[in-house]
């Protein structure tokens, strides 16, 4: 399933300093939906570079990560749960910055 994956608020940092991310993640055969649970560990495992504790808790991301599936708050969708489709675009953006 093709999507595009955004980076933002210092996250990128996590992922080479590229912000936007083109990938292509398989799907179970027969399924046409990816969830976000899955798609977090296939993120955390294919483009995660470093620290992986600045982006995931547990099963989820970490708290202060705004999650946006087509410029929609994924609390809104479902969270973990929310589905994602061919060429949607999941936007993650780290809230907490230091000073």
């Amino acid at each position: 399933m093709k999507l595009t994956v955004e980076f933002g608020g210092g996250l990128e940092l996590l992922f080479q300093s590229v912000r936007t991310h083109n990938i292509d993640v398989p799907v179970k055969s027969g399924e046409k939906q990816l969830t976000m649970e899955v798609l977090l560990f296939w993120i955390r495992d294919n483009l995660l570079k470093e620290r992986p504790e600045m982006f995931i808790k547990g099963k989820s991301v970490r708290p202060g990560v705004l999650v946006l599936i087509n410029d929609c708050d994924w609390e809104l969708c479902g969270q973990l749960e929310a589905t994602v489709e061919e060429n949607d675009n999941v936007v993650f953006i780290s809230t907490l910055h230091g000073g």
